[in-house]
């Protein structure tokens, strides 16, 4: 965590074992979340002798990249079971646990969304082919031309390319301009994946086989 957890305490002595078990519980976020910003924790007393219910409130306050703010709280009232405080503090960190796994989960759903964007902008055609020469050009789906050579193409599988075959490439700057690194095959257009009705990749609007 980037930042030491601030825990407070209200109208109640700090003990080793309540320390401890809180440390413990933290750890535990930390093993869903490396990255939480803040940590704040507010352990109160607010009844000295109540009549049902427990006399402790406990509230967890979490920041998250990017601006992401989590609220855990726990406040056992009339008509429940009395509940120590270790008791309390467990179902508070149950909870903020639950939100914590929620929102990681939707983040990497995020960005292998955003991975898989990055991916499609490596997809091109190969548009001019020297087979004899060992070369050949791509133009990528925003319609950039990119320099490749036999070696580059992953699996030695230059010679099965043709021209309309599709690829995936990576983009490094040569000496003459822009070229790829690694050229590795996905299909040529038309041809199908299984059953499927869809073209693997869908070829630019000015594609002409």
């Amino acid at each position: 965590m980037k930042i030491t957890p601030a825990i407070t305490y209200r109208n109640l002595e700090k003990s080793d074992a309540i320390d401890t078990l809180i440390q413990e519980k933290i750890a535990k976020l930390e093993h869903i979340c490396n990255y939480i910003n803040s940590c704040q924790i507010v352990i109160e007393k607010i009844h000295e002798r109540p009549r049902s219910g427990s006399p402790y409130r406990v509230r967890i306050d979490l920041t998250v990249p990017h601006g992401h703010e989590l609220v855990a709280e726990k406040n056992p009232g009339e008509g429940i079971q009395y509940q120590p405080l270790d008791a309390v503090i467990r179902e508070t960190f149950d909870a903020m646990r639950h939100q914590l796994a929620k929102l990681t989960q939707l983040q990497r759903a995020n960005e292998q969304s955003h991975r898989s964007e990055e991916a499609q902008e490596s997809i091109a055609f190969v548009t001019k082919l020297f087979r004899q020469d060992g070369y050949g050009f791509l133009k990528s789906l925003d319609g950039q031309e990119v320099y490749f050579h036999h070696n580059s193409v992953l699996h030695h599988d230059f010679d099965r390319l043709e021209i309309g075959t599709g690829v995936h490439f990576s983009l490094e700057q040569g000496e003459e301009g822009p070229q790829a690194s690694t050229v590795k095959i996905v299909d040529k257009p038309g041809v199908r994946a299984g059953k499927s009705s869809k073209t693997l990749i869908e070829p630019p609007l000015d594609w002409q086989e």
